[in-house]
């Protein structure tokens, strides 16, 4: 008989929806989710196919509730089903920590999916001290990748029931679907209205997704681009010696919104790059493999980043990437001068010149493209349903002790913050 394992999420998006059918195929599954829409993604419903759902707000996000009321709610859904192990995203929001408490008082085992690492802010050791206090409370976890299992570690949780693969995409949805593009590539240019090269980034428009930093560093590629060209030109006194891929820079196309894009906007005018830095918006699920496919390279430059799921993505439709050296999946996924680079975020012209190398040389290109497929496909969802199956069965291994004095007061204390 399968184990009944619930697990938690604040909104169920595509990402957590293709997660939880892999989940589904290993255990009797139960998809909570707290509300039926995300303060921070505008992201279409989507369908938990394979498992079944609740969800607790259908009016709007969680965040609409009283605590008492996603506390009472909460517990009666975990109470009804009386789940074995309960998976829980994190340690900060209510849902997750009324969720720890509802587990602690009943003797369930909880399991914490995290993505937080080291590097992600300045650490205090008030703050640190308060985090393991909650985690103690944990039996196991389930973390994206290794920089994450290191931090989950220093926090106090035994290194052996800690497992990794939270982290990954539906490579299969991205791989497929950038393929089927790519042979109808001049009708879908059309569409998209995209005739020329681009490089590809897609974030939320804040501060620590470093746009701003990226416009900077792709109006210096510009500038080297020009430069290589003209001592190209002088080299081979010939226009037509430099092939077609060197006679042009490319554009830049940046997927997102948020509140910083009319400064994003202003900065581009600035620069006198209008025609050639493109903002298209949020773009939905389904739209996503159009611009994966068409586009040359993906870029990652955020100065904080727990794990980038778009680097997956991007891999998974066969692309280079380049990727900023804090965000979380770096070490994992990026692999020096095999399927892309990291960089230093603080240092423009190290961004600029790798876009430079990247865009003059179409075999390299092609390989680093192949081997991201390579190397992603041991990052998909068969990865997230092994690390989830034997994180539950860790968390069952490991009696749920009761909680002491000082971590009892800790939670309730962040329950009623």
């Amino acid at each position: 008989m399968k184990r009944k394992i619930a697990i938690l999420f604040d909104n169920i998006g595509p990402y957590h929806a293709a997660r939880i059918n892999a989940a589904s195929e290993v255990c009797d599954l139960l998809a909570i989710e707290l509300g039926s829409n995300s303060s921070e993604y505008a992201w279409e419903r989507a369908e938990a196919k394979n498992a079944r759902r609740i969800t607790i707000n259908e009016a709007g996000s969680s965040d609409e509730l009283s605590l008492q009321d996603l506390k009472k709610r909460l517990a009666s859904i975990l109470s009804n089903f009386s789940p074995e192990v309960v998976f829980v995203p994190g340690w900060n929001s209510r849902g997750a920590l009324l969720s720890l408490d509802w587990s602690a008082k009943h003797g369930v085992p909880s399991v914490v999916m995290s993505e937080s690492t080291e590097m992600d802010m300045p650490r205090s050791i008030f703050k640190e001290w308060i985090k393991s206090n909650v985690i103690a409370g944990f039996s196991a976890g389930l973390v994206g990748g290794s920089p994450h299992q290191s931090y989950l570690e220093r926090l106090g949780m035994n290194r052996s029931r800690i497992f990794q693969g939270y982290d990954v995409v539906d490579n299969e949805y991205f791989t497929n679907k950038a393929n089927e593009i790519r042979r109808f590539e001049l009708e879908f240019r059309r569409s998209l209205g995209f005739s020329g090269n681009f490089f590809l980034a897609s974030a939320r428009f804040l501060r620590k997704k470093n746009l701003f930093g990226l416009i900077k560093a792709y109006a210096s590629y510009r500038q080297m681009f020009a430069e290589y060209v003209n001592r190209q030109k002088n080299e081979f006194k010939s226009k037509d010696s430099l092939g077609e891929l060197l006679t042009t820079h490319w554009d830049l196309v940046i997927l997102g919104d948020g509140p910083l894009r009319r400064e994003l906007e202003d900065m581009r005018a600035d620069l006198k790059l209008v025609d050639s830095i493109h903002f298209p918006g949020f773009q939905q699920y389904h739209i996503l493999p159009a611009y994966y496919a068409l586009a040359k390279v993906f870029i990652h430059p955020s100065t904080v980043e727990p794990w980038g799921l778009v680097v997956n993505e991007a891999m998974a439709a066969g692309l280079p990437v380049i990727v900023s050296n804090r965000c979380g999946c770096a070490s994992d996924l990026v692999k020096e001068g095999i399927n892309g680079w990291t960089f230093n975020p603080d240092i423009r012209d190290e961004l600029a010149y790798l876009m430079l190398k990247i865009c003059v040389d179409r075999s390299l290109r092609s390989s680093m493209g192949q081997m991201s497929s390579s190397i992603i496909e041991m990052w998909g969802l068969k990865k997230f349903a092994s690390g989830f199956s034997r994180a539950a069965e860790a968390a069952m291994g490991v009696s749920v002790q009761e909680r002491s004095f000082i971590s009892f007061i800790v939670l309730k204390a962040l329950i009623f913050r």
